[in-house]
Order: structure tokens, then C-alpha cells, then sequence
């Protein structure tokens, strides 16, 4: 395993072809500071640019994977600083990323802690972790996100009793609701998220990119546009060594060893 020690508020590390981006503010519960997203963005992007990477876990502290925004950097913005974007845009680059993005979760996943998580491809919570919109108590709602992915991950009804009440899902109902894959004891998060991980980079790099983008497009397209977009890249699958390999080792009976391209 590699580790990189450039950043400040996070910890990256290295191991095969999984990428670990540790939130490293612990004296915060790793609220997210403009340096943390900054830092963890830039982190992402280029994890998502190099082609050796083929999952990215995002992960925290036992007590807290990040207990939401940075509130005390955010008490002196004003309407002008909002509207001018620099707080939410950071996330531009991490949203736009084709390499699976896996959060590990364990404690606090709130606010901009949950919304961080549901950027995110898959949800792996401990059985400590503990979800919620909680900015209602602030006087706003969420900003990076929550009022979209929420309802969508959960329901309409789900989502708004927690937004609008600022109140905590606990793990198994969240799993029950459909907002974490799935749920493991606290102790074995990490060694679970890193198999998920490994299982998806070991897969073909442009199937995976591919099965990623069609995903996306499933929330925000219609049927018939979903559709035509999936014909599109299953069809643009069958011009890469990768696909050639599958099959032929599928009809082989043998591992398929794919090159990722």
C-alpha cells in the first residue's frame, strides 16, 4: 500500500487498483471545510484520471465519516457569496467522475456528510452509522445536494419527514429505505468496503465507465432516452479487447484477465 501526504485535511492511500481517500479532521467530526473539499476533489480527479485506479473508497473516522459543513467558516457568507457558487461548484469535478466512487461510513453522515455519501455510487454503513439533513435546525436546507438525491435514494415522504424535521436514520433503516447498499458490523467496514472496491476494479475498466454513465443517465432521463443511451454503449462495448476476452474466457471457462481497453 502507497501513501501520499501532500494533503491536510485528507489521507490518501493506494492498494492494487483501489484508491482510499481518508477525511482526516478529527477535531472537527470532519466537517467539511473549503480545504477539505478542495483537497478531496483534487484527490478524486486525479484517482479518477489515472487508468492503474478502478474504484475509489471515501471513507472517515469511526465517530464520524464528516458531521456536515464547516458552520463556523459559514457564518459570515452572505446571499452574494451563495449565489456566486463557490461553496457547492467545488463538487462539479467529483460529481462528473466515471470511476465508481464506494463511501464507507461509520458514525456521523450528516448534512454535507450525507450528501457527500450520496454522491457517492454505493453506501456501505457500519451498523454505528447515523444519517440526516439536519439544516432545518440552521435556518437553510441542504445545499450540496440533499433535496434531490434524498427523494430519489429514499422517496418523496421519507425524505421530506427527515429534511423537514432534521431528524436521524439509523443504519438498518436506512438500508430499509434504500439509501446504503449495504450494512456490515463497525469492526469490518473497511475490510468490506476494500472488497467491493477490488471486485469492481478488477472488472473491465470501459464496462464498468460505461455501466456508471448508464446508471447516471437513469435518474435523470426518460425511459426511452435511458434505453437508447444503453443500446449505444453496450453496442460500443463490442469494440474493445475487453469484451473480446470476457466472452472468450466465459466460453473458455477460465478468468477472464482483462488489459482495460
Amino acid at each position: 500500500m502507497s501513501e501520499q501526504t501532500q494533503y491536510t485535511a485528507i489521507i490518501t492511500e493506494t492498494q492494487g487498483r483501489v484508491a482510499t481517500i481518508t477525511l482526516n479532521r478529527p477535531e472537527a467530526l470532519n466537517a467539511l471545510s473549503n480545504t477539505l473539499i478542495a483537497e478531496l476533489v483534487e484527490a478524486a480527479t486525479a484517482f479518477d484520471a489515472d487508468p492503474n485506479i478502478g474504484a475509489i473508497v471515501i471513507t472517515g473516522s469511526e465517530r464520524a465519516f464528516a458531521a456536515g459543513a464547516d458552520i463556523k467558516a459559514m457564518l459570515e457568507l452572505e446571499y452574494s457569496d451563495i449565489l456566486a457558487g463557490g461553496l457547492t461548484s467545488t463538487w462539479n469535478g467529483f460529481e462528473q467522475m466515471l470511476t465508481p466512487t464506494i463511501a464507507a461510513v461509520s458514525g456521523f453522515a450528516l448534512g454535507g456528510g450525507c450528501e457527500l455519501a450520496m454522491m457517492c455510487d454505493i453506501i456501505i454503513a457500519a451498523d454505528s452509522a447515523k444519517f440526516g439533513q439536519p439544516e432545518i435546525n440552521l435556518g437553510v436546507i441542504p445545499g450540496f445536494g440533499g433535496t434531490q438525491r434524498l427523494p430519489r435514494a429514499i422517496g418523496k415522504y421519507k425524505a421530506a419527514d427527515m429534511i423537514l424535521t432534521g431528524r436521524m436514520m439509523g443504519a438498518e433503516e436506512a438500508e430499509r429505505s434504500g439509501l446504503v447498499s449495504r450494512v456490515v458490523p463497525a469492526a469490518e467496514l473497511r475490510e468490506a468496503a476494500q472488497q467491493v472496491a477490488e471486485v469492481i476494479a478488477s472488472k473491465s475498466r470501459p464496462s464498468v465507465q460505461a455501466a456508471l454513465s448508464t446508471l447516471q443517465a437513469a435518474e435523470e432521463t426518460s425511459l426511452a432516452e435511458g434505453l437508447r443511451l444503453e443500446r449505444t454503449a453496450f453496442a460500443a462495448l463490442f469494440a474493445t479487447e475487453d469484451q473480446t476476452e470476457g466472452m472468450r474466457a466465459f466460453a473458455e471457462k477460465r478468468e477472464a484477465n482483462f488489459k482495460h481497453r
